[in-house]
């Protein structure tokens, strides 16, 4: 038997701490770090760009809602319609964070299952009400979302790696940072996987150091479409390829040439490649 020399054991708490029934998750705090990282980049892109602070205010609350809405939704349309849309039970668990038991009786779990192709459409339409509420140029504010997306991107992928969640197809001990995911294998037996989550975080972390140094460069391209094509084609294409070193979600999605995250990232790459080009064109007219 061949010894496994290199390898990360993952096995983390799922929660930071926990008094008495109340508790907070790393997933959770992941989550809120990363809208907070956003919201703190984009505060200070609108004071940059000379926004008044009464058009940004309302902005959190707009992306909070929009995203979580739009990912909930998302997942539950999209990889588990068979619970969700087809009994009040699933509907219930869909809108609330709770889980229903077989004799009537719940308890909260908070919303598991997210999807990020959900929360991309779900916080497009909430700026679109946002930008016709707050009467900001439209392309102004996607762009803007566009530049901080990454890092807020990065933070949810970390949480998903903290939930030892969307793990990476099995590999072997030839790959020195295979991990071995304790809380989704078991302790019985060491399976090495690719860590597909932290592969995506850097990737977004990556992303969003690519769109401050291109905002530095050229500020004036906010407004065209350009940052926010690029975030989509970005997150979008590099999800469609990290999706064969991951495990499919869902059972149906065995045996598919290409699995949902990849069917559904294709027209978010067809749009972003659109309007990168879109921008600089626009640019070239400058």
């Amino acid at each position: 038997m061949t010894d496994l020399l290199l390898y990360i054991t993952w096995n983390p708490s799922i929660e930071v701490f926990s008094l008495g029934p109340f508790s907070i998750r790393w997933y959770s705090l992941c989550w809120l770090i990363g809208l907070a990282l956003a919201y703190i980049m984009v505060k200070w892109l609108y004071k940059h760009q000379k926004i008044a602070d009464e058009k940004f205010d309302p902005l959190f609350l707009y992306c909070f809602i929009g995203i979580l809405a739009g990912a909930r939704l998302g997942h539950c349309i999209f990889y588990e319609p068979g619970h969700f849309l087809t009994s009040w039970q699933g509907f219930i668990e869909m809108l609330l964070p709770i889980d229903i038991k077989a004799d009537g009786s719940w308890e909260i779990t908070g919303y598991q299952g997210l999807a990020s192709h959900g929360g991309t459409l779900g916080i497009i339409l909430a700026l679109l009400l946002y930008v016709k509420h707050m009467k900001v140029p439209m392309w102004q504010v996607l762009d803007n979302i566009g530049i901080a997306t990454g890092i807020t991107a990065c933070c949810i992928r970390l949480g998903n790696l903290m939930n030892s969640e969307i793990v990476g197809k099995i590999t072997d001990e030839s790959l020195p940072w295979a991990f071995y995911f304790v809380q989704h294998d078991g302790p019985q037996n060491v399976v090495l996987r690719h860590p597909g989550q932290l592969y995506e975080a850097i990737a977004y972390a990556l992303l969003f150091l690519l769109m401050v140094v291109l905002y530095k460069k050229w500020p004036q391209k906010v407004g065209t479409g350009f940052y926010f094509g690029l975030c989509l084609a970005y997150i979008f294409t590099f999800r469609f390829f990290v999706e064969y070193f991951k495990e499919v979600q869902e059972s149906f999605e065995q045996g598919m040439l290409f699995d949902m995250g990849q069917l559904l990232s294709l027209p978010f790459i067809a749009i972003g490649v659109w309007y990168v080009v879109k921008g600089l064109h626009f640019q070239n007219d400058k």
